[in-house]
């Protein structure tokens, strides 16, 4: 089981790290405004560019990765939040049927557990608003 959060955990730290490299590739490109116009007059045949994405193109792309990112984010977060909840949630059941009075320490471990899935939105957050 630890081995599974452990590699849930590596999954949503390189997905925030890969949406905060997704952001900056939009931040740090210019766009040139419209309606500029060049000095120059262009060659008769102008060489074609490299194969070079059109800034726009680039935006859209890096958006939609920042929304993948955070849709990751959120669903494995679920996923294994679930998962801790349904084994803290059997284990306390099961202390509680032998011993009443465990309830009351039982239960917090479910709520950290359901943590899990709250942190997985907050990253989330962070990842479509910066």
């Amino acid at each position: 089981m630890n081995k599974k959060i452990l590699m849930i955990a590596a999954v949503l730290t390189g997905l925030s790290i890969f949406a905060g490299f997704a952001q900056d590739a939009v931040s740090s490109q210019e766009v040139a405004p419209q309606g500029t116009t060049q000095a120059a007059p262009l060659p008769p045949n102008p060489p074609a560019p490299p194969a070079e994405v059109a800034p726009q193109e680039a935006a859209k792309d890096a958006s939609s990765i920042k929304y993948i990112a955070a849709g990751l984010a959120v669903g494995l977060a679920c996923i294994a939040g679930g998962m801790a909840v349904g084994k803290i949630g059997a284990a306390a059941m099961g202390a509680m049927s032998e011993n009443a009075e465990l309830s009351g320490k039982a239960l917090p471990f479910v709520g950290l557990a359901e943590g899990i899935c709250l942190w997985g939105f907050l990253v989330a957050l962070l990842i479509i608003i910066l």
